[in-house]
């Protein structure tokens, strides 16, 4: 996912993102509980948005979220957030210097998360 992320980052003249644990973990964490509370959305059931759960973890610079559900690849997921107009935006953004991707494979996924830092 990083190197599919990077290559679109590259062809806007964005840095390439370097991997961040912090974030894969909130990434992973946060595609684990849509799947298991079976929700999809930015905000959780409890109303916590990114930005809360990030701080939460201790994360600061949590610039953006990308989230989608039921592509089986990381080609096709990729291909879906290129399409959309927020998630492109995200992933061009060349203020992003960090990511962390989670993906849960569970029914009706996989659920798929990235998340952006400064």
């Amino acid at each position: 996912m990083l190197a599919l992320v990077n290559q679109e980052r590259a062809t806007a003249g964005c840095r390439p993102l370097t991997t961040s644990k912090a974030l894969t973990s909130l990434a992973e964490n946060f595609s684990r509980a849509m799947a298991e509370q079976g929700f999809f959305d930015h905000t959780d059931p409890s109303g916590a948005t990114p930005w809360d759960r990030a701080a939460r973890a201790g994360i600061t610079g949590l610039g953006g979220e990308n989230i989608a559900r039921g592509q089986p690849d990381p080609e096709s997921v990729m291909d879906s957030w290129m399409n959309s107009p927020g998630h492109r935006a995200n992933i061009l953004n060349c203020d992003f210097t960090t990511l962390g991707v989670g993906v849960h494979y569970g029914p009706g996924g996989p659920w798929w998360t990235q998340d952006f830092g400064y």
